[in-house]
């Protein structure tokens, strides 16, 4: 194994410890992965050193990126994840100098996240066919995920002790093995209800058959995987979506838009969604023009509508 690959594994093995969810290691490994394949052609016999990789090397690998037509987007993330890797293997003295310390990150333009209306997360909502096991699983999953912004791994990874229906609160551990605490509405809480109720009927009660502790559970009475949550929620979703772009993810969006729209506190929304850096929660302040009016007409000394 050459020292490159050797040093991607064990990178790869310490975002596992600190808890990174599968989809994010799957991406930073591909992007690594990738940029050893290209840096095959500045070594003989494909061991490349990694003490010897320079920061022209790099940048060479990023114009390669560009000229493939990759977007902005895409190349800052790679940029990022080279970045990351580099500060790891400087720290761990697997090289003397950071080639990608000075290496630059492109900037994109933020698209404002999709999100559905109220009317449409109210269709949402009632699509599932509640005269079978699967339709009530699915409208408990739907509602939690708008209830309480979740993220889809955070609710396929719950476990039946993580959420309190009496106190209508669910217990999150997120990105970062981070632990927050947040409200589960009145409805989410009727549908899990609804959904616990009914739960047993996805075991199959065979002899020997292992239990699992997780909230929701595929037909087999395993987990459900995030892309299992996905493709069911998919089949929801087409059926609501005027347009592209709408994802399951589309429902986080919608939780943190209707919350901010009806006057919630940023800071607070932060904390529900498990944000780190508050200017990620801050995407979500896109007010509709009707919105900022009715704000404008009711705050404005000038501007407020006569009784």
């Amino acid at each position: 194994m050459s020292q490159m690959k050797t040093a991607i594994t064990q990178y790869i093995r310490t975002l596992m410890s600190k808890g990174h969810s599968a989809h994010t290691i799957k991406a930073y490994e591909s992007d690594l992965l990738q940029l050893e394949e290209f840096l095959n052609k500045y070594f003989e016999d494909g061991e490349i050193k990694i003490k010897e990789i320079s920061r022209l090397f790099l940048r060479d690998f990023m114009r390669h990126l560009s000229s493939n037509n990759r977007s902005n987007r895409t190349l800052s993330r790679k940029a990022t994840t080279i970045k990351n890797f580099f500060k790891y293997c400087t720290l761990n003295k697997i090289v003397d100098i950071d080639p990608a310390e000075k290496l630059k990150i492109p900037k994109f333009e933020k698209y404002l996240p999709k999100h559905f209306t109220e009317i449409e997360i109210d269709e949402l909502m009632n699509i599932p066919d509640l005269t079978t096991k699967f339709g009530v699983r699915n409208k408990a999953i739907l509602e939690l995920l708008y209830s309480s912004g979740l993220r889809i791994s955070e609710v396929a990874d719950c476990l039946l002790h993580q959420i309190d229906l009496s106190e209508k609160l669910i217990r999150i551990i997120g990105k970062g093995n981070k632990e927050r605490i947040v409200p589960v509405g009145k409805k989410a809480i009727t549908s899990i209800r609804n959904y616990m109720m009914i739960r047993n009927q996805f075991f199959s009660n065979k002899p020997g058959e292992k239990k699992v502790n997780n909230l929701f559970l595929s037909k087999s009475g395993k987990p459900l995987s995030p892309d299992e949550l996905r493709e069911i929620l998919d089949r929801y979703i087409i059926l609501i979506a005027k347009t592209k772009g709408y994802s399951p993810h589309s429902i986080r969006h919608s939780f943190a838009t209707h919350l901010l729209s009806n006057g919630a506190d940023l800071r607070a929304v932060q904390e529900m969604l498990g944000h780190s850096n508050l200017s990620t929660t801050e995407l979500y302040t896109h007010l509709s023009l009707n919105d900022l009016k009715k704000v404008y007409e009711q705050a404005h000394p000038r501007s407020k509508k006569k009784d």
